[in-house]
């Protein structure tokens, strides 16, 4: 018997999995940062080699995705207050991870439990769940994309507005808050450009795979 309830719940985990997994490529991958030092000129930016650079974002980024770590900069100095907002971006981070956790072992379930009977997929519009959330999320990703697109700078302030609520203490201080120096924001658009094309890409795919699917059913 088909399960809405259980067919939704899988689709939901689908569209959480692609942002999570989307949002942690430019955390995890740590060479993607590497490989702007030269191009964003952080060198210069930040009056520091590339070597000094490279342990100072090692230090911040240990702190923000391993358990247990004290935060640090290398040689760069931060305030409290900046430290602060680092401290913030932790409990994102930790919320990022353990949503695609939790996501890809509900979905996992869901397809072992389906493939052994215990209940049966609904197909919204004759199609595998995952064109539906494939289409949804592509289309609302894409219309943030565009809106990001128009305007970044304006993008990024509503971004930690939201996410950051009456705060301020992402504002960092160039002289006392040295950290920032190593984080130029183009850094983050490229950010914001990597995790939106990796979106898009997973949506497609999605709905590439339903659509082969449906074919592969219909013919068999």
């Amino acid at each position: 018997m088909k399960n809405k309830i259980l067919t939704g719940l899988f689709g939901f985990f689908i569209v959480i999995l692609i942002i999570t997994f989307s949002i942690g490529l430019p955390i995890y991958i740590r060479p993607f940062y590497y490989a702007q030092i030269d191009s964003l000129g952080i060198e210069e930016y930040s009056g520091a080699d590339r070597d000094t650079i490279i342990e100072a974002y090692d230090e911040v980024l240990d702190y923000l995705t391993l358990p247990g770590r004290e935060f640090g900069a290398g040689e760069f100095s931060y305030t409290e207050e900046g430290k602060s907002h680092f401290v913030d971006c932790k409990v994102l981070f930790d919320l990022n991870l353990y949503a695609f956790i939790i996501s890809f072992v509900g979905a996992t379930a869901l397809i072992i439990l389906n493939k052994r009977g215990v209940f049966e997929m609904w197909r919204p519009f004759g199609m595998n769940i995952a064109f539906s959330s494939g289409a949804y999320a592509l289309g609302g990703f894409a219309l943030i994309g565009g809106i990001v697109a128009i305007d970044f700078d304006k993008a990024f302030t509503v971004f930690h507005s939201m996410f950051f609520p009456g705060k301020d203490n992402w504002l960092f201080d160039w002289n006392k808050d040295q950290v920032i120096r190593i984080l130029p924001q183009d850094f983050f658009m490229n950010c914001a450009i990597l995790i939106f094309i990796s979106i898009i890409a997973l949506c497609l795919s999605c709905i590439i795979f339903s659509i082969i699917s449906q074919a592969r059913r219909s013919r068999a």
